[in-house]
């Protein structure tokens, strides 16, 4: 495999139940031999193809290069197996690294364990060679590696994406329970709502809290793309990195995002505590969208379209409190019973999209 070779095989991480929606995100981008999987899907293309799925995919947590396979049946097996890649194609003697390891069905089942033996194999193939080894930077390293065990096959990957691509950028101090803004991207998706901005509709978020789901329907109906703001990502210091293409793709993506803004839709965030609408307007701020997104501190009990949002029908999507016990329930009742006629007095003709987003989503 070249880096340049248009058969490089891929693997996009998603989280759960969104896989078919980064399936067809792929094709959009024109990755080919797309394969959904359940915990994300395959595709392939050259080494562009992999950064820009590093910088447009919004509903992916990482890319993956995949660089090896074995069987791994034992932590000896691991280690030598891990030793037999040329860790010098990646990394620099004086440089840093960190490790991620799953396993699912596989004698070696302790996460530290195997991370710490993947370590120790990189590391000791360079003390050996060049009389010193790379550091361990958990944060953000020159190279992620990705170890994955099913049964007894290891496969052996670097991380293209460094650090988890719900990162955009732009969230700076984030809500209590925050939503994931690759979960806000899927959510979304679901509701048509690149669609509808086509059309011309706007989109309400009368419960918006930090403002993530307004400014993803921003970044989407302006086709701007969800990484552009990122400064890190884990092929910046990867000695296979090409940055005359990394550089050509931002140039594009920040020409696309001017262009795209020209031709937004309208679209609102509101919020009852004043707090949550502060925060969503200093991300507003760093995404550049002021001007493009209208906040505003308002009760659910007074929403009604904004002026601009006259003429055609949009998207009101929220995620409305729920309880946990009980007691919360009733005492939520009179809050959806509220919804309910609110969006029936006040929003005929637009589409609706309630959802709850559970303690292990945020």
């Amino acid at each position: 495999m070249t880096l340049m070779d248009n058969s490089i095989t891929f693997f996009a991480v998603a989280p759960k139940g969104v896989e078919n929606l980064l399936v067809n995100e792929l094709k959009n981008l024109g990755a080919g031999e797309v394969k959904q999987s359940r915990s994300g899907a395959y595709f392939q293309g050259d080494l562009e193809m992999g950064y820009r799925a590093c910088l447009w995919l919004r509903t992916a947590n990482r890319v993956l290069l995949p660089i090896a396979s074995f069987r791994a049946e034992t932590p000896e097996d691991l280690y030598q197996g891990v030793q037999n890649i040329r860790w010098t194609e990646h990394l620099n003697p004086n440089g840093s690294l960190a490790v991620d390891f799953k396993s699912s069905r596989s004698k070696i089942n302790h996460t530290r364990y195997g991370a710490l033996k993947v370590k120790d194999a990189i590391v000791d193939q360079f003390r050996d060679q060049f009389g010193k080894r790379p550091s361990v930077n958990r944060s953000r390293p020159d190279i992620r590696v990705n170890v994955y065990l099913l049964g007894d096959e290891a496969t052996i990957s670097l991380d293209l994406s460094g650090e988890s691509l719900h990162k955009r950028g732009y969230r700076t101090e984030p809500g209590e329970a925050p939503l994931k803004e690759n979960l806000a991207a899927a959510i979304l998706m679901r509701s048509n709502w690149p669609e509808i901005a086509r059309r011309g509709g706007g989109l309400i978020d009368p419960m918006t809290g930090s403002g993530t789901l307004p400014i993803e329907a921003a970044l989407m109906a302006a086709d701007s793309a969800p990484s552009l703001l990122r400064d890190y990502f884990g092929f910046l210091n990867w000695k296979g990195h090409r940055p005359e293409i990394w550089e050509r793709l931002l140039e594009e993506a920040g020409e696309r995002k001017s262009a795209g803004l020209k031709k937004l839709p309208p679209i609102v965030g509101y919020d009852a505590d004043s707090k949550g609408v502060k925060s969503a307007v200093v991300s507003l701020e760093r995404v550049g969208l002021r001007g493009f997104i209208h906040f505003e501190r308002r009760e659910f009990a007074v929403c009604v379209p904004h002026p601009k949002m006259k003429d055609v029908p949009g998207l009101v999507v929220l995620n409305p409190p729920y309880g946990e016990r009980l007691g919360e329930i009733r005492e939520l009742r009179p809050l959806y019973a509220n919804i309910g006629r609110r969006l029936k007095d006040h929003f005929r003709g637009w589409r609706a999209s309630l959802f709850k987003i559970g303690r292990a989503h945020v």
